[in-house]
């Protein structure tokens, strides 16, 4: 009789876990159908039945950034526009994760749970694809950025989240993706990876808008103090050098001249933990979501750091890491009082099925980082170095606060590996655009190589705002 009763138990406990991964399994067909077809590794959506009969996709104008034709994916006209937006739009390979083609294949190509790819044309959702991108901002980024080794550009509406650009360099031609070998994997090192979402880079200077935060926050006099920069000083037994020899310089002077002795000082006297808890405010270490896509974190941390290795993570150095993406944020969180809009890509115009249903992220705030008053002075900081160091007129007339930087990531022979960069916002309000700019491959600072960059960007995007 034991025996029995044990034996009806067991059949018992294995149906019970049978009908459990029955019920599983029809849960997961139903609700991750769609994430299935879109993984890299189904060659029925890539090939024949995939992209060949999926929709169009269009920048913010309408201009065709790719569609299908006679049985094939085609691309732009314009090879510089094709280029600038390889890792935003994809390409047949399906190479680069992070892009529209490859996140969205299922919406592109109109599958349906029921029908799979075989839906009747008149069933079909709407399948074309509007992005928020301009497609000659994004060129004229590419047209700036393609001689160096590796950068990234990006600018987004900091009312609305819309991504007006986003280029990120190596790249190459869709129409005619590369063969990697071992004989060309150094020409295409990283070329399927989005730096704007998926890179971090040295800061350098920029990251003086953080140190500049804390210490706004934590120390009362910060406006009335005066430091003495004497080209270099000895901070926790070993050097801290600058650019130049300042001489006697308020906060102001300091954040224009981008005075490392200031701020290697002010890493030290705010601390550890001050400086920690400003990063971790500013989302220094933090991730989050472009239209379903993750950004790379970047990384501050300085826990185990020695009173000069604080010091240099003051002004860029030490370990510190930032992301692109991350960086416009940020700029858009000052602009706008200190709490940043989430930027996103997918318009919601685009006739798919996850935007009608408000499934993708358009224009919703995400925490607040700094306070209003916070944000103001840092604006102004911003905005002092811009006419008093930069010039005014190096936007065109656009009223622009920036941040110039660069990251220092020299080692043995790489003389021309520094990160240089430009960070920043427009205060115009036909014009509220953040952004941020950097490129590898130069001994030069970040003024004469992501500045120009972001100079010829914002320029062509401030155009397509007022079109």
């Amino acid at each position: 009789m034991k025996r029995i009763l044990r034996r009806s138990w067991l059949i018992f406990i294995v149906a019970l876990a049978f009908l459990g991964g029955m019920c599983f399994l029809v849960v997961e067909t139903v609700l991750g159908a769609s994430d299935w077809v879109d993984q890299p590794y189904n060659g029925h959506i890539s090939g024949s039945g995939g992209l060949i009969q999926a929709g169009k996709i269009t920048d913010r104008n309408g201009e065709v950034l790719a569609e299908s034709v006679d049985g094939e994916r085609v691309y732009n006209k314009d090879a510089g526009i094709r280029k600038s937006l390889l890792h935003v739009v994809g390409d047949d390979s399906l190479n680069i994760s992070t892009a529209v083609q490859s996140q969205f294949r299922s919406q592109l190509t109109g599958y349906s749970f029921i029908w799979g790819l075989d839906m009747p044309k008149s069933f079909r959702h709407g399948n074309d694809m509007e992005l928020t991108v301009d497609a000659s901002t994004c060129k004229t980024a590419y047209n700036a950025l393609k001689n160096y080794d590796s950068g990234a550009c990006v600018i987004y509406n900091y009312d609305t989240g819309e991504i007006i650009c986003s280029v990120s360099i190596r790249t190459y031609d869709p129409n005619s993706p590369p063969k990697i070998t071992e004989d060309n994997e150094d020409k295409y090192e990283g070329v399927y990876l989005d730096n704007v979402l998926s890179s971090t880079y040295t800061p350098g200077s920029i990251f003086k808008i953080v140190t500049a935060a804390a210490a706004i926050e934590n120390i009362p006099d910060i406006w009335s103090r005066t430091w003495v920069c004497n080209g270099k000083e000895d901070i926790g037994g070993g050097d801290v050098t600058c650019v130049d020899a300042h001489g006697t310089v308020d906060i102001k002077q300091a954040f224009g001249d981008s005075c490392n002795i200031v701020f290697a000082e002010l890493a030290v006297e705010l601390g550890e933990e001050k400086m920690n808890a400003m990063a971790k405010k500013l989302g220094i270490n933090a991730s989050f979501s472009v239209s379903g896509v993750k950004t790379k974190k970047g990384n501050y941390n300085v826990k185990e750091a020695n009173k000069n290795q604080l010091a240099w993570s003051g002004v860029g150095q030490y370990n510190d890491a930032v992301n692109p993406m991350q960086m416009a944020v940020i700029c858009g969180a000052i602009a706008k009082g200190g709490t940043p809009v989430n930027p996103y890509i997918i318009s919601g115009n685009s006739g798919s099925l996850l935007t009608d249903l408000g499934l993708s992220k358009t224009g919703s705030s995400l925490k607040q980082m700094i306070s209003s008053s916070t944000a103001q002075s840092l604006g102004e900081l911003m905005r002092y170095a811009v006419v008093n160091d930069y010039g005014e007129s190096m936007f065109g007339g656009l009223t622009v606060c920036a941040k110039t930087g660069t990251g220092e990531t020299l080692t043995g022979s790489d003389t021309d590996k520094n990160d240089g960069w430009m960070i920043g916002y427009c205060t115009d309000s036909d014009c509220p655009l953040a952004f941020a700019c950097v490129v590898r491959g130069s001994s030069e600072y970040g003024y004469s190589t992501a500045g120009q960059v972001a100079k010829a960007a914002m320029k062509e995007a401030a155009k397509s705002l007022k079109k």
